[in-house]
């Protein structure tokens, strides 16, 4: 199947003819796709406005982490129509990379170029945790990747990457700034989590999470773990414990039922609307989230 895949995007981007020796784009029109929302939506920032850019998000902006998602036919002709593809990294586009890799004619754009990542479990490299994008410095990284690869492979628009770029790195710096000095009060709170989305995030402030309560999405945790986690939070006073809007929470409201705790919501950025400051709006939204939990 695989075979399959990567000669039908052979055969288009052969078709397409995008690039030159040097990586820049040769054509008139310059046509990107996006991973996922988070990239989508720092994409929409960066290319905003520039002649002759299409940008497309071939997940839908509802799937949330790319968590087993398969890649469908529509999301093949989008890719083989496009000439920058714009990546997450650290396993998130595991299902596509390797795959998207053979495609010479396809400039990959990996945002995560030069970021550490960190292990859901110390030790195990296959659990590599990629939700860097939760974390607003990290997020900030990922723009300047962006920006420094889009000024290389279309220099004829240098200038309207570095404005577009400039102009929302002022905007994610000023709000980091803002929550840096709201949360201060708190380093060292011990919070209970979802699932894996906030590790980034908690370093970033300061917090500790003591327990996740899934893994991944949709793995809820046995009788034992949920156990376990109770007992955590009644020994150690945890403060508060937080789900997701993009799934289910029924493991988090039966821990929090037992617990006596609030049951509040963080969002990690990953669905939203097709809007510019959506990242940003989610983000302050958190912070007035975890004054109100933690207070």
């Amino acid at each position: 199947m695989k075979a399959i895949i990567v000669i039908i995007f052979a055969l288009i981007l052969v078709a397409t003819g995008c690039t030159g020796k040097n990586g820049t784009v040769t054509t008139n029109g310059l046509t990107v796709t996006a991973s996922f929302y988070p990239m989508y939506i720092l994409a929409k920032n960066v290319l905003d406005g520039v002649p002759g850019v299409v940008l497309h998000d071939m997940a839908p902006p509802t799937t949330g982490c790319l968590h087993d998602y398969s890649l469908t036919a529509d999301d093949m002709k989008n890719l083989g129509r496009s000439q920058v593809f714009i990546i997450n990294g650290g396993g998130m586009e595991a299902f596509l990379e390797s795959v998207a890799k053979e495609m010479t004619n396809l400039s990959i754009v990996n945002t995560s170029e030069g970021i550490s990542f960190l292990s859901n479990e110390a030790g195990a490299e296959e659990l590599i945790n990629s939700h860097i994008f939760v974390s607003i410095g990290l997020y900030i990284r990922q723009l300047d990747n962006l920006e420094r690869a889009m000024v290389r492979l279309d220099p004829a628009h240098a200038n309207f990457y570095r404005a577009n770029a400039s102009s929302y790195k002022d905007k994610l710096t000023a709000l980091q700034k803002a929550m840096h000095t709201a949360l201060a009060p708190y380093k060292g709170v011990r919070i209970i989590t979802f699932h894996e989305a906030f590790p980034y995030f908690a370093a970033e402030f300061g917090l500790e999470i003591a327990a996740v309560v899934e893994r991944e999405p949709g793995s809820e945790p046995s009788a034992q773990e949920l156990a376990q986690t109770i007992e955590l939070i009644k020994a150690h006073k945890i403060k508060a414990i937080f789900s997701e809007p993009q799934y289910p929470a029924l493991s988090a409201e039966t821990i929090a039922k037992e617990t006596g705790l609030k049951l509040y919501r963080l969002d990690p950025a990953t669905t939203g609307p097709d809007d510019k400051d959506a990242y940003i709006n989610a983000m302050e939204s958190n912070l007035a989230v975890l004054q109100e939990a933690l207070k």
